[in-house]
């Protein structure tokens, strides 16, 4: 008998299904995307209700495109954007707004009152993290102190919290199941990692005790069952992890000093740390890599807002091009020089700068700068953030020789040489670069015997190309002393 699992990608900009089969093979993948909503500057929305319709239209389609029969799929994993946040009324299901994303720097002054009051040290000490408009905890003090009856509804008992994972599960379930994993749990801010428990102390600095919040759990383990109103049967859901813990996993980065690095809407750098939570004093942040049979990995991370979405601005924005394929061949005709240097700091800079205010710019422009120049810039500006990233590591103690990347710009040829050549190590393509959902399924499937550890999956990773880097030292450090410049002229504080 056939076992499939079904991955649920949810992501930034679309939704994902992919169906793997039990050697990690995909099947059939369904994806489409959503509306981006921006209502003032800096803000970023998603209507829950499309990121809800679009999970299951895609679900069932790529469950009809591979043509298997639903009862053979044994499991279902779900991954997600993170910290993106969602309240709804558990009477209804209903949302008392829209989803705030994780990208959303409207909580900026809350933030910095926050940090005002003393509360970093606090903060980074229980969660890893620094006070920053990017997690959770903020966005769901804003809609109570902003959406009419939010608060009320808290104050009954009614008003739930949860990332989109948590969303979904709820609606999968139809309200019977409202839990989380700990790699979800742990981008809040209001979950303490050392002792894996929702931090009271940090709920009521941040005013938001009121607010119903999900059971953790593991990131393999029972979190509900899909109604079969949903998919055409009823599918126990097994595995949960935040999208770039769960390519962590798909990346078979089970080892301590093992390193991925995901370029999807934003890029993720994320470094295995063991069992020991390492505090960074260089702005990273400590994180849960992952949780299986009660035990936490931990893992040091560098978080880019913008990476993928840059080449999204250049593609629907300024309309450069009419497809993000075209930007390798765009890429190679660009003039060598690389004068021109785009920062897209569209909703402020994250690691190791975390300034919310600064905003996007190109430099070096001149009469004879082409779309070719503009869109290498665009793909090098990723490269060049992943080195402002390895370089806050190096201070924090931890280096590399060897980088496995993933998600959609991972398969450019151009960009991911030209990142090789930058950090100065050598980067791998593995053979399936959907390791986000990929991940997932692993660990749906290990909870239910498909895999019988980690060590099995690891023998399944595969490397499709590896890129070796091919610059000398000179011309390295003058491009990112020039990346240096630029990124000073948009900052709006120092360190």
């Amino acid at each position: 008998m056939p076992h499939y699992i079904l991955a649920i990608d949810q992501g930034t900009t679309s939704s994902r299904a992919i169906l793997f089969d039990k050697q990690g093979q995909s099947l059939a993948k369904s994806q489409q995307e959503f509306p981006q909503i921006f209502p003032a500057d800096g803000w970023v929305e998603h209507d829950p209700e499309a990121i809800w319709s679009s999970t299951i239209s895609v679900c069932q389609l790529a469950i009809e495109t591979a043509g298997v029969d639903v009862n053979d799929i044994v499991s279902i994993g779900i991954t997600n954007q993170r910290e993106t946040t969602i309240l709804w009324d558990t009477q209804t299901g209903e949302p008392v707004y829209n989803a705030i994303v994780w990208q959303d720097r409207r909580t900026s002054e809350l933030c910095k009152a926050l940090r005002d009051q003393g509360l970093e040290q606090e903060v980074q000490d229980k969660t890893g993290l620094l006070i920053d408009p990017y997690f959770s905890a903020t966005k769901i003090r804003w809609v109570l102190d902003n959406v009419e009856g939010a608060a009320d509804k808290a104050r009954a008992g009614r008003l739930a919290f949860g990332t989109v994972d948590c969303f979904l599960l709820w609606r999968l379930t139809k309200g019977q199941s409202f839990k989380t994993d700990a790699t979800n749990a742990a981008r809040t801010m209001a979950f303490n990692i050392h002792t894996q428990e929702w931090d009271k102390e940090l709920i009521e600095h941040f005013g938001i005790a009121d607010v119903l919040f999900p059971e953790v759990m593991d990131c393999s383990a029972d979190f509900g069952v899909a109604n079969s109103e949903w998919l055409g049967a009823e599918i126990p859901i097994n595995g949960m992890a935040g999208d770039q813990q769960a390519a962590l996993v798909g990346q078979a980065c089970f080892s301590p000093g093992m390193v991925k690095s995901t370029y999807g809407t934003g890029c993720f750098l994320i470094l295995n740390t063991g069992d020991k939570a390492i505090k960074s004093n260089h702005k990273l942040l400590t994180t849960v890599g992952y949780r299986l049979n009660g035990k936490v990995t931990y893992a040091l991370e560098g978080s880019i807002f913008v990476a993928g979405a840059a080449i999204q601005w250049l593609r629907d924005g300024l309309k450069l091009f009419a497809d993000a394929k075209e930007t390798q061949s765009l890429a190679s005709k660009a003039k060598n020089d690389e004068s021109v240097y785009l920062v897209p700091a569209f909703t402020g800079l994250g690691a190791p700068y975390w300034d919310p205010d600064a905003r996007g710019a190109m430099i070096g422009l001149t009469r004879d700068t082409s779309v070719e120049d503009i869109v290498s810039a665009g793909l090098r500006s990723v490269c060049y953030q992943t080195k402002d990233l390895v370089g806050a590591m190096a201070l924090d103690g931890a280096s590399f020789n060897k980088l496995r990347i993933d998600g959609g710009m991972a398969v450019n040829d151009v960009m991911v040489q030209s990142l090789s050549d930058l950090l100065d190590v050598t980067v791998e393509r593995p053979s399936v670069v959907e390791t986000t959902a990929l991940g997932v399924s692993y660990l749906a499937g290990l909870h239910i015997g498909l895999y019988e550890s980690t060590d099995s999956i690891s023998a399944l990773w595969e490397v499709d190309k590896s890129f070796t880097p091919d610059l000398s030292e000179q011309v390295r450090d003058k491009r990112y002393a020039g990346w240096k410049t630029a990124v000073e002229r948009v900052r709006t504080k120092a360190d």
